[in-house]
Order: structure tokens, then C-alpha cells, then sequence
């Protein structure tokens, strides 16, 4: 325990990269998720496959494999990247992707006779989807939302294998540390304290979106289905 008191300045600077890098992947992923997932609910038929062939490629290929092919493939496009921002694409393609199909099962779950309403008021795509189905689908996305947020917390960790300074990262540079130059090895103490903070994280965003699933089966809305919307 004294050991983890010690380090605790590397483990906050950890943690401190780790809850940005996931702020910037859900914010960018959200961009994403929003343009693709509405796209995913018009009407044309190659639309709808552009965006399912986005979708099923970043949701299929293993995640780590998508953010070494960023980092390493980087430099041979001639645009060389730092490790956090080439973690950060890999986690928003990916985390889009998942976005998208949030977005997409949302806007599905608001009535068609909403649309068909607006429309017959004689208001344009854009303000239909800006003032009807938008509004409308939030409240059915926010738990699926508050699940994707825990998964790219926990993905982050994947950042640790190309040099990001992240949680996982900080522990292991602390057990480095302790072995070369204490000569004990705290791997166990350590790793256990990482996996105690990342569970704390992600089991307060679960609490929450389970409290926001049954909030909204008590007011009569359907939430969209995290499991099916969210692939790692």
C-alpha cells in the first residue's frame, strides 16, 4: 500500500490521460455516431449500405489491430502520429461505429407517425430530424451511451501497448520502477489497484445506465438494447 501512496502522482497523471483520452474518443465518436446513424435511417438503399460497410468494418476487426495499423501505417502515408492521437483515432473510428448503430436503433424507435406528422407540416429533412426524431431518440440512446462510455474507458487501457502514458501504463512503469531499482516485484499490489480503479469507473457508468433503463421502461419509452448496439 505504501508503495501505490508513493506513486501516487504517476497514477493521477495516469488517470488524468486515461479520462481524456475517453473524452475525446466520446466526443468524437458521438460527431461520428450522429452523421452515420442518421445516414443509416434515410431512405436510400446505397446509403444505407455505405454506412452498414463502415459500421460492420470497425466493429469486426479486432480494435487493437485497428490502432496498431493507425500508429504503424501512419508514417508510411508520410502523416507520422504521436501515440495519443493515433490511440484516440483508432478508439473514435471504432467507438463511431458503435455510435452509428446507437444512433440508428434510436431514431428507429421513435414512431414513424412522427415523421409523417412532420412532414405533412411541411417542415424540411433537416428540421424534422432537428426537432423531432433528435429530441425523441436521446432519452432511448442515453443508456446504450453511458455503456460505450465504460467500454472506451476500459479500452483505453489498449493505449499502454503504443507508449500513452495511460492508467495501466502508469502501473506498469511503477512496477518497472520498483523492480530495477528496490529489487521487489509489486506486480500483484499493483495490477490489483489498477483493476480496482477501472472497476470503480465503469461499475458507477453501469449503475447508471441500468438506473436510466428502468427509469425509461417506467415512463414508456423503449431504450435501444446496449448489447446489441455495442461490439468490441
Amino acid at each position: 500500500m505504501s508503495l501505490i501512496l508513493e506513486n501516487l502522482p504517476l497514477f493521477f497523471i495516469g488517470l488524468k490521460s486515461t479520462l481524456l483520452l475517453a473524452a475525446v474518443t466520446l466526443a468524437a465518436a458521438t460527431l461520428i455516431g450522429v452523421f452515420f446513424g442518421t445516414l443509416g435511417s434515410l431512405k436510400p438503399r446505397w446509403l444505407r449500405a455505405l454506412v452498414a460497410l463502415y459500421v460492420e468494418t470497425f466493429r469486426d476487426i479486432p480494435l487493437i489491430v485497428t490502432i496498431f495499423a493507425i500508429f504503424f501505417g501512419a508514417p508510411f502515408l508520410g502523416m507520422p502520429l504521436e501515440p495519443f492521437p493515433a490511440v484516440a483515432l483508432g478508439l473514435s473510428l471504432w467507438g463511431g461505429a458503435n455510435a452509428a448503430e446507437i444512433v440508428r436503433g434510436g431514431i428507429a424507435s421513435v414512431a414513424s407517425g412522427q415523421a409523417e406528422a412532420a412532414t405533412a407540416l411541411g417542415l424540411r429533412l433537416w428540421q424534422i430530424y432537428l426537432l423531432v426524431l433528435w429530441p425523441q431518440a436521446l432519452r432511448a440512446v442515453l443508456p446504450a451511451y453511458t455503456g460505450l462510455l465504460a467500454l472506451i474507458i476500459q479500452s483505453t487501457s489498449l493505449g499502454a501497448l503504443v507508449g500513452v502514458t495511460e492508467f495501466l501504463k502508469a502501473g506498469g512503469l511503477v512496477i518497472e520502477r520498483s523492480t530495477v531499482m528496490l529489487g521487489i516485484n509489486p506486480a500483484f499490489e499493483i495490477y490489483s489497484f489498477v483493476l480496482l480503479v477501472y472497476f470503480l469507473l465503469c461499475s458507477i457508468l453501469t449503475t447508471l445506465s441500468r438506473r436510466l433503463e428502468r427509469r425509461l421502461a417506467s415512463s414508456g419509452q423503449r431504450p435501444v438494447a446496449a448489447r446489441d448496439a455495442l461490439q468490441l
